[in-house]
């Protein structure tokens, strides 16, 4: 039976996970919102969104560092409030230098929580013996669907910033404080408890391939988050109301897949679920390349969120097993390239559209993500390491 503390630290970080999810989509979905109230011009709106996972990027390298000295469950127990405080300050305030605060805050405190957040997951399927990151990510998209909702509530009744966030606010924010107290930080692998030789420190050579992974990854998923309305209703001529369903389908898939994911993850084992999910997410791209009318494009983007769903998670869970004794630096670094997938992705598509057209942009990340199958077998060291195929529980969870 497993650990009861094990069991509360995992439900208590599923909650951290949710609660990010919200939050992060209550900000990205009211972005025109925050434009009108700051009044922040066209030309220096991309300078603001760029400069969010810049700044991401950059918390999450000093995560990497703070974790020498404290606990990724100390920094996450920190820098989730600050997330939220945040949010609630981008909603508050009327000048632009308030939303330059606000969102600078935003984009640092989201970079230390997305690294302490999955360091945590990392280690605590490390040490149940089996996969359950999927599991936490498909709490952060069943926050990222409340989190639209809520946004949408908002926008129909016209809603201010502030009043749709602080309510959210009020009641994550102390939810939140007290779920950390049952943080588990998990336990260090076998073989370095015993103090084996052949531990390795993070080498960059050897994690690149799953960076690369990651930020193809990203750049799938950006390019659906951002552009999925507007190739809809522009390319393939839906109206502007069904223009606003392909995400939501998007994040329904994307949470129904990685409710799912972990059992195929210990039934196949992540080599498979890794392909086959990125052969999915490949197909997605292009039906929605070829689609002839908008509801073929709905299908697309349905299966583009069964396939995507399982990459990221299996990615920070497969550098956890390849760098045992220090996988809070490696989730920290490999952390960064969600950002740089984010960066890269929306403006590679909306240059390639405005140039030649968005049914031929659509093949650039189809392509992007089929090259994940070259590195498909950087996700199969837990094969070695369990001395098999699949995961082997060494826990029994009834939980």
């Amino acid at each position: 039976m497993t650990d009861p503390r094990l069991r509360h630290g995992r439900a208590s970080l599923a909650v951290s996970f949710f609660a990010q999810g919200m939050a992060f989509a209550l900000l990205v979905t009211r972005i025109p919102a925050i434009q009108d109230r700051y009044g922040i011009s066209d030309g220096l709106l991309p300078v603001f969104l760029a400069a969010v996972p810049i700044l991401a990027g950059a918390g999450s390298v000093c995560t990497e560092q703070l974790i020498k000295r404290v606990r990724p469950s100390v920094v996450l127990r920190f820098a989730q409030p600050a997330v939220l405080l945040a949010l609630l300050g981008a909603g508050a305030g009327d000048r632009m230098w308030q939303a330059a605060l606000s969102l600078g805050a935003f984009g640092l405190s989201v970079g230390a929580l997305d690294a302490s957040m999955n360091m945590l997951g990392v280690s605590l399927q490390r040490t149940y013996g089996r996969s359950i990151m999927l599991g936490f990510h498909a709490s952060y998209s069943l926050g990222g669907i409340g989190g639209a909702s809520l946004a949408w509530v908002g926008a129909h009744w016209h809603l201010s910033l502030l009043v749709s966030y602080l309510p959210v606010v009020a009641v994550l924010l102390p939810v939140c404080v007290v779920a950390s107290r049952w943080y588990v930080d998990g336990e260090p692998a076998a073989e370095v408890a015993q103090g084996a030789p052949g531990a390795k420190p993070v080498v960059f050579r050897l994690l690149l391939p799953l960076c690369l992974v990651m930020s193809f990854a990203y750049i799938g998923d950006s390019t659906v988050s951002n552009w999925s309305a507007k190739y809809l209703q522009d390319t393939l001529g839906s109206s502007e109301q069904l223009s606003t369903v392909p995400y939501n389908v998007y994040m329904v898939t994307t949470l129904l897949g990685r409710a799912a994911g972990d059992f195929g993850v210990r039934r196949f084992g992540a080599v498979a679920v890794v392909r086959f999910g990125t052969v999915l997410a490949a197909a997605g791209f292009g039906v929605v390349a070829l689609a002839p009318g908008p509801w073929v494009g709905m299908a697309g983007f349905t299966l583009l969120g069964f396939g995507l769903c399982v990459i990221v998670p299996q990615t920070f869970a497969a550098a956890g097993r390849l760098f045992p004794e220090a996988s809070d630096a490696a989730v920290a670094r490999l952390n960064i390239f969600n950002y740089v997938g984010f960066l890269v992705g929306s403006p590679l598509v909306g240059a390639l559209g405005d140039a030649w057209s968005y049914r031929g942009a659509m093949l650039v990340p189809m392509v992007l993500v089929l090259l994940t199958l070259v590195y498909a077998r950087s996700f199969g060291s837990e094969a070695a390491r369990y001395g098999g195929g699949h995961e082997r529980p060494r826990t029994v969870d009834v939980g």
